[in-house]
């Protein structure tokens, strides 16, 4: 892990550069509002921030329902690919699970990004379905990951 990125809670400062890391990432990006609405209203929402010097260089988030956390989307910014930052956010989530006592995550992620897949499962989630023509873009199928069991 690169000990030069911090993570800290996503606030309404960051959002400019989550928007530009958002749009860089996804072929659908979120919308300003919808990040606000996630950080300033979503009581179940919880967000963090990847921040290298002055940098913010990611940004994860997720949905905390009773026992169950669902993955919204983790991104680093292209330049800042391949150092760590993805897996101290998601690490960071997984921690903070914990705290909350959460005892399983979910997440869709697109079948070709092999990528995140590997990251989702080096912290042990595994494969448990496809949603058909998940992404609205291409209609690319989604696998859903499960990382169960989290408090044992």
């Amino acid at each position: 892990m690169n000990s030069n990125i911090e993570i800290l809670s996503f606030k309404r400062e960051h959002i400019e550069s989550i928007l530009i890391i958002d749009s860089l990432s996804f072929p659908t990006p979120w919308s300003r509002k919808s990040f606000e609405s996630e950080i300033e209203n979503n009581s179940f929402s919880r967000y963090l921030v990847a921040k290298k010097g002055s940098d913010i260089i990611g940004y994860a988030g997720m949905w905390i329902i009773l026992d169950e956390a669902h993955i919204t989307n983790i991104a680093v910014h292209p330049n800042y690919r391949g150092i760590g930052a993805g897996n101290m956010l998601l690490k960071s989530l997984i921690e903070l699970c914990k705290i909350e006592s959460v005892n399983c995550m979910t997440l869709e992620v697109r079948k070709s990004n092999i990528i995140a897949q590997n990251l989702y499962y080096k912290y042990g989630f595994i494969e448990e379905g496809i949603r058909k023509g998940y992404y609205r873009d291409n209609k690319e199928d989604a696998l859903i990951m499960w990382k169960r069991n989290i408090m044992a």
